[in-house]
């Protein structure tokens, strides 16, 4: 994939580095801002200084404390670019599921992927104990969502549900079932252990480690790859079935391909944060509101707008009840409430 093409004129291209060097500058600003922030304040200085020396070694001199360098570099970056990775993976699958089943209000959780994750971390946290220390709750919330996509996809193939509606019931129905397996799991664990269980349903990325990041870059970074080239076709399923058809596009496999690819990209991102809701239902949204219909815009623009949005929600949930971290999916669906709230006035 390249961001210039022989058809572009010197203006387009310069727009377009200029679109990139912004959301870079973006994403550099927020990062560096919401590490600096939290129950131990640090300064940007500091961050800055922190990051470069571990980068380039000796490129500057050290002046801070071993307790901030591990707070700035174990702990706190670490977290940050997890809630970036998070954040963009869900805004992106949420505009290409919106594409796919021409549904305004598809998200990432819309397939049963969350239940299925939150089925295997919970199954971990109060019945098998962490057999493999503190990868056991992310892998087999991993592999709880995976479970719940194949069962979605058989589901929808026994059913021969190949268009959008009945693939969004196929997700629904499953959703319900899995979390009702989930509140039997709760049921019959350990009461002491709830609260444990209850803070990762409301998500919450106090577990990343560098270590972590590997498996959700891995993922996300081809699924997007993959999704940007299908641009065109995304923008064809937006016009309906029966023109992409006429278009050459064979409309049930895409779209079931365009749902895998969603629900692998969204079980590994609620396999390391937990259940985080309203960001693939809402950053597509904000996105069309600015730079139109046209998912050559719409997938970098809600993935972008995703990291941005959760880095700065991961901030203030690490500040508005500190030295106590607030859970993170209380404070998307709060936002994600309210912006509902405002559209549907706006509209009116």
């Amino acid at each position: 994939m390249s961001l210039v093409t022989a058809s572009d004129t010197p203006r387009r291209i310069v727009w377009r580095l200029g679109a990139v060097g912004s959301a870079l500058a973006l994403i550099g600003v927020s990062v560096m801002v919401a590490v600096s922030v939290g129950a131990v304040a640090v300064p940007l200085g500091t961050v800055w200084g922190v990051a470069l020396d571990r980068v380039l070694p000796g490129i500057v001199t050290p002046d801070w404390s071993a307790g901030r360098e591990s707070i700035i570099w174990d702990i706190r970056l670490p977290r940050v670019i997890l809630a970036g990775l998070v954040g963009a993976g869900l805004g992106l699958c949420g505009a290409a599921l919106q594409a796919v089943t021409r549904n305004m209000l598809a998200d990432p959780h819309l397939l049963g992927i969350s239940s299925g994750g939150a089925f295997g971390a919970i199954a971990a946290l109060l019945h098998t104990g962490m057999f493999i220390g503190l990868l056991t709750v992310p892998l087999m919330a991993f592999g709880g969502a995976l479970a719940a996509t194949a069962l979605v996809l058989g589901v929808a193939h026994l059913a021969r549900a190949t268009s959008a509606d009945r693939l969004v019931l196929a997700g629904v129905a499953v959703s319900f079932v899995v979390m009702a397996g989930a509140n039997i799991l709760i049921f019959l664990g350990d009461p002491r252990a709830t609260h444990t269980v209850v803070f990762w349903m409301l998500g919450g990325l106090g577990l990343a480690q560098w270590s972590h990041l590997l498996f959700p870059v891995a993922v996300l970074v081809p699924c997007s790859l993959w999704l940007w080239s299908r641009r065109g076709a995304l923008n064809a399923m937006c016009l309906g079935d029966e023109t992409a058809a006429t278009l050459g596009i064979a409309v049930g496999r895409f779209r079931l391909a365009v749902f895998t690819v969603a629900a692998l990209i969204t079980g590994v991102m609620v396999a390391f944060s937990g259940i985080i809701g309203f960001v693939g239902l809402m950053m597509p949204h904000l996105v069309r509101m600015v730079a139109g219909g046209d998912n050559a815009r719409v997938l970098p623009g809600s993935a972008l707008a995703g990291a941005v949005f959760l880095i700065w929600a991961d901030a203030g949930a690490r500040v508005v009840m500190a030295p106590e971290d607030l859970p993170i999916g209380i404070v998307t669906g709060v936002t994600g409430g309210l912006f509902f709230l405002w559209l549907m006035i706006r509209r009116a």
